[in-house]
């Protein structure tokens, strides 16, 4: 792991990067200057991940589903992107994990999500 301290608009934030990220995206750590926090996800996002798959693909940082690439029983490979996460004007590509075929997509372009958030699954 890294630590970086980074400064955008005056916020210091102090982040951490871990080498071999499943998402390719890394959390950032806890800020030193609080921005905004980030609106929480939808309760029907949780009800939806029942009988999903057994590999989960989750936001790596919180932001808004921009777009949603992966259908439901499409074959993916290991880096394929799965949704396109927006935070901070940015668009954030969350792939997949490892091969398998998409099982559920459990957001909708628009949904504010959390980090660490089950975006899909895989079987």
């Amino acid at each position: 792991m890294k630590n970086y301290t980074i400064t955008v608009n005056g916020n210091v934030y102090d982040v951490v990067v871990e080498e071999g990220a499943s998402t390719g995206v890394a959390a950032p750590a806890a800020p030193k200057a609080a921005p905004k926090a980030a609106p929480k996800a939808a309760p029907a996002t949780a009800a939806k991940a029942a009988g999903a798959g057994s590999v989960k693909v989750e936001a790596g940082a919180a932001g808004k589903v921009f777009k949603v690439e992966a259908k439901v029983g499409q074959a993916l490979k290991a880096g394929d992107t799965v949704v396109i996460l927006e935070a901070m004007k940015m668009e954030i590509p969350v792939v997949a994990p490892q091969d398998g075929t998409v099982a559920s997509v459990d957001v909708s372009v628009g949904d504010p999500v959390e980090a660490g958030a089950l975006l899909a699954t895989l079987n």
